[in-house]
């Protein structure tokens, strides 16, 4: 079982990077072609309801893909095909008049999303928003197919299947840029742009569902015809666990509502959220399916109270190993923002003003990078022990929290103004709001978890994490003196140099003040990232 786990880790680990990177590309072609302008600065508000879709509904582990895989992996494939389409009937039905409703109501949902947007990007954003409404069918599609992929043990299509949404984005800027030249970057083809843009959104959610028709027939399990029989026990105990696990799911999408509400008052937050957010996803999804997947299983295997002492020691290695990776990731991003930024967007209508708005966005996402993967290994291990609950909770209070440091971090109504000069931060305030709930999150869920399984260690885990943090500053001050200091060449390469030896500088700072400083996860990751060198195997 453990080689088996090992292999799906390593397959999901390879797919995910080759998702990932183009995505990168992605942006980097969306950036070099509409930087922070209209067509990009209105999309990301158009794709927030759709987007919210097909994270939610179409995303590996979200709640349709996770109730799928839960219900058909314990059923006959005959059951599972029949369970599938008579799911896929219902879903769709219900999906395809959520479809409508965007299409119908795309001026009044703009309104509410950005209600600051100035007429030009709010009129581009309703039309994107209609051309993407679509994806609301297809993400439910999306997330059910590759759920019932998995539970047939197949696991490659559906991780890698994001890599088409990339494609064709890519593909629809090219044929754009291919009609319109440098003109692409004009204020008066932000329209046409905008629209591109969103249908090749919708064009790659499309080809995510078509992807997955033949792998489905292959397993048996793709019978395309309408099921009206919700009365199968199949179908009722998917709809079961798919009910409250998109509830407390979608609670997690709301602060990104509560951003951009926010956000609409500030020319181009927006399209720099989207920016910098990919910068940090990037690394931290790649280290969270390497971290996540092979401990959730031991989680749950650990759930009985004979067992309590190894699932500390285990909570613990999650804990550990994601602060000994995600501090001096957080801190090397801050401390190098700006080469960052530079190597990856600047070019085309990227230009230096984008660059520093991202890069202070990018700035306040690193200080928040431990928090965001230790709360996701706290609820996983919630979610071992059977309880769902606590976190729900902790979702619903975090939304409210969210709104309150929104306003106070970057401005809103009140009876004394519109906002608090002193702690008006800008667009980084936005994202410094959900650092803020992430760490208050990540403490309670610990407080809690402590609360029920007593005799966690927390002093001498507070102590370690104090350790490895002074660690992260030391590596993130050398990275950023060398990168100030030294004079580097112009262009891409002078970039790419800068970049890479001050990060490469700073790793190896971190590396040798965390292991002498005593830390176990430190140490251990020193061995493993030593043992792939090559020669690595010999030390």
């Amino acid at each position: 079982m453990a080689k088996s786990l090992r292999r799906i880790a390593l397959i999901v680990a390879v797919a995910t990077a080759l998702s990932k990177v183009a995505g990168l590309v992605r942006q980097q072609v969306i950036a070099a072609a509409f930087g922070v302008g209209a067509a990009y600065d209105a999309y990301n508000y158009a794709y927030v309801l759709p987007g919210f879709l097909l994270i939610l509904l179409g995303g590996i582990n979200g709640p349709f893909h996770s109730a799928m895989v839960s219900v058909l992996a314990r059923r006959p494939r005959q059951e599972g095909a029949h369970v599938l389409a008579a799911i896929n009937t219902l879903v769709g039905v219900g999906l395809l008049a959520v479809t409508l409703i965007l299409v119908i109501a795309a001026n009044p949902l703009i309104d509410l999303v950005g209600p600051g947007l100035e007429a030009t990007r709010h009129d581009i954003a309703v039309q994107q928003l209609r051309w993407m409404a679509p994806m609301a069918l297809f993400a439910g599609l999306i997330g059910l197919g590759f759920g019932a992929l998995n539970a047939a043990d197949e696991f490659w299509l559906p991780a890698v299947s994001p890599l088409l949404s990339s494609v064709a984005v890519i593909g629809g800027i090219g044929l754009l840029w291919w009609q319109l030249g440098a003109a692409i970057t004009l204020p008066a083809t932000a329209l046409i742009g905008g629209i591109v843009l969103a249908g090749s959104t919708t064009l790659g959610a499309v080809l995510q569902w078509l992807i997955q028709l033949p792998a489905l027939a292959r397993q048996g399990l793709g019978h395309f015809r309408l099921v009206w029989d919700w009365r199968d026990p199949g179908v009722r105990e998917v709809l079961q666990v798919m009910g409250p696990a998109t509830l407390s799911s979608g609670m997690l999408q709301i602060n990104v509502f509560t951003d951009l509400f926010f956000a609409s008052g500030i020319v181009g937050a927006a399209a720099g959220l989207g920016y910098a957010n990919l910068l940090v996803q990037t690394p931290l999804g790649l280290l969270s399916n390497a971290l996540l997947v092979p401990l959730l299983p031991v989680f749950a295997r650990l759930t009985a109270p004979s067992d309590r002492t190894e699932l500390i020691a285990r909570i613990r290695q999650g804990l550990m190993l994601s602060n000994a990776s995600m501090l001096p990731m957080g801190a090397l991003m801050v401390a190098l923002a700006g080469p960052i930024v530079a190597l990856i967007y600047e070019r085309g209508a990227f230009d230096a003003g984008a660059a520093a708005l991202v890069g202070g966005l990018l700035m306040a996402y690193g200080v928040g990078m431990p928090a965001y993967l230790a709360r996701d290994v706290l609820v996983r291990v919630f979610y071992a022990l059977g309880d769902g609950t606590t976190p729900f909770r902790f979702s619903m209070a975090g939304i409210g929290l969210n709104v309150v440091f929104d306003w106070l971090l970057v401005g809103g109504p009140s009876p004394w103004g519109l906002q608090l000069p002193a702690l008006n931060f800008g667009a980084p305030g936005l994202v410094l709001a959900t650092v803020a709930v992430n760490l208050i999150t990540s403490a309670g869920l610990l407080l809690a978890l402590q609360a029920r399984l007593g005799g966690m260690p927390l002093r001498l885990w507070a102590r370690d994490t104090l350790l490895l943090l002074l660690a992260a500053l030391a590596a993130a001050l050398v990275a950023w003196a060398l990168s100030a200091w030294v004079t580097w060449p112009a262009g891409l390469l002078g970039r790419l140099l800068q970049t890479c030896l001050c990060a490469g500088l700073g790793l190896a700072i971190y590396g040798l003040t965390a292991s002498a400083a005593g830390v176990p996860e430190a140490r251990q990751l020193q061995r493993q990232l030593l043992a792939r060198l090559p020669g690595g195997g010999a030390r």
